[in-house]
């Protein structure tokens, strides 16, 4: 198995979980349309999406090239592209200096 596909699963680590991988922002063309949890997508909100993670569930994202991170709560399904673990909103990745895609660790808090 690839390493990169490796880093995508999650591990049990103190009983949070923690999983390595890539991340991503979406914003601009979701904002104002319905989450997967019902919620309406707010850009600006501190809000993220991960493909299993109950929604609520507040997560620690930390970006690997800045050091910096911060803590969001589930509350959307995806990401859908190959290789990410978790979709941020456009003011969650501002705050790690994410611009693109960028490497990341995630622990249940």
């Amino acid at each position: 198995m690839p390493a990169s596909m490796a880093q995508a699963h999650p591990e049990k680590t103190s009983g949070k979980v923690v999983q390595n991988g890539r991340a991503s922002w979406y914003g601009p063309g979701f904002h104002g349309r319905k989450t997967a949890s019902g919620e309406t997508f707010n850009t600006n909100a501190m809000t993220a999406a991960h493909r299993t993670l109950p929604f609520g569930t507040r997560v620690r994202v930390v970006n690997k090239r800045t050091g910096k991170s911060v803590v969001v709560r589930i509350n959307d399904r995806g990401p859908y592209a190959h290789g990410r673990v978790i979709d941020l909103s456009r003011a969650s990745a501002e705050a790690i200096g994410l611009k693109g895609v960028a490497p990341v660790t995630v622990a249940e808090l």
